[in-house]
């Protein structure tokens, strides 16, 4: 049987390769954040003030239900394969297993939403150091909602037409994310101290990354099951 780290990244690396021939994996979530981004203007006017007041909300929406959009390709081909069933078989830890898929998601979702947020920010007036504190949120922001949406994903991998049911289960868990990682933005904005802010976004980041992973192989075994 291969080391753990040896099956780790073999896994990643597998992940990886599906993610570039399936782009549209990728490209999905980060238009539907663009188009949702861009609409707002059109809606509420292009009153500069506005745009630039409402703009971490817009953003931080938009990136919470271009996450949500993708989360049901987490586990659905490994389960409908018998992927996820060789996994919890392998004698691995499967919460480090989990992680890993959980990091190919975040780099085929997260990453490409912060790598647009600059160019969305700008089209919402927002200020290169307001930006740069809006980035720095998202960067912890993004996984911590990867890694509650794989807790809710593995509960409903096993129901055909789950996404209603997968948006009831991690919206609320979404919630204080969306409340801080937004306010830090407008702190920045107003002149006013982000490092508390950040602490917090920080401290929901290690959370997650410490109990999200138990909690996604507890319930893919008893979806497995």
């Amino acid at each position: 049987m291969p080391g753990l780290s040896t099956a780790l990244i073999a896994l990643v690396r597998r992940d990886m390769r599906l993610v570039v021939r399936h782009p549209s994996e990728v490209i999905h979530p980060v238009m539907f954040f663009v188009i949702v981004v861009a609409l707002f203007p059109f809606g509420v006017g292009s009153d500069p003030l506005l745009l630039r007041t409402i703009g971490p909300g817009v953003i931080w929406v938009g990136a919470l239900l271009a996450t949500l959009l993708s989360l049901d390709a987490l586990f659905r081909s490994d389960f409908d394969d018998g992927t996820l069933e060789q996994m919890a078989l392998s004698g691995h830890p499967l919460t480090v297993l989990v992680l890993g898929k959980v990091f190919v998601h975040w780099c085929a979702t997260g990453l490409p939403l912060l790598i647009v947020t600059p160019l969305l920010g700008g089209l919402l007036g927002m200020a290169g150091e307001v930006q740069l504190t809006l980035l720095g949120a998202l960067a912890l922001g993004t996984p911590t909602l990867s890694l509650i949406g794989a807790v809710g994903t593995a509960l409903t991998v096993g129901i055909r037409r789950s996404g209603l049911l997968l948006t009831l289960l991690v919206l609320p868990l979404y919630v204080p994310v969306l409340i801080f990682g937004a306010s830090v933005v407008l702190a920045a904005e107003a002149g006013l101290p982000t490092v508390g802010h950040f602490y917090i976004l920080g401290a929901m980041m290690m959370l997650a990354l410490a109990l999200a992973p138990i909690a996604t192989s507890a319930a893919l075994r008893i979806s497995l099951n």
